[in-house]
C-alpha cells in the first residue's frame, strides 16, 4: 500500500481527503495510473494530455523529488509516502 499525501488545493478533487491509499506501486506512474482510476479529476490536475507530469506540480517520493529519480518511472516501493505539490504563484 502506497500513501498518496494532497495538498488543500488538490483534495476538493479527492472528495477532501488530505492522503489516499493505492494498492499499486513499483513505479510513480503506476500509483498514478491506479490514482486516476478512482480519481480522474485528480489526475487531470497532476498529469498533462500526454500523461506526462505537469509543469507547475511537484511530486516527492518519501520526500525526494521524483524528478531526479526517474520522473514516472521512478521507484516507489510498499509503504511509501507519495506527496504531490503544485506550485504557487504570487506577487
Amino acid at each position: 500500500m502506497v500513501t498518496v499525501l494532497l495538498p488543500g488545493p488538490l483534495r476538493g478533487e479527492a472528495g477532501g481527503a488530505s492522503r489516499l491509499s493505492v494498492d499499486a506501486c513499483g513505479t510513480l506512474g503506476a500509483v498514478l495510473d491506479e490514482l486516476a482510476a478512482d480519481h480522474p479529476r485528480l489526475a487531470r490536475r497532476i498529469r498533462d494530455e500526454r500523461g506526462e507530469l505537469r509543469r507547475y506540480v511537484n511530486v516527492y517520493v518519501d520526500g525526494e523529488d521524483c524528478r531526479h529519480s526517474g520522473g514516472l518511472a521512478a521507484p516507489v516501493g510498499e509503504g511509501a509516502q507519495v506527496q504531490v505539490l503544485p506550485s504557487v504563484a504570487g506577487g
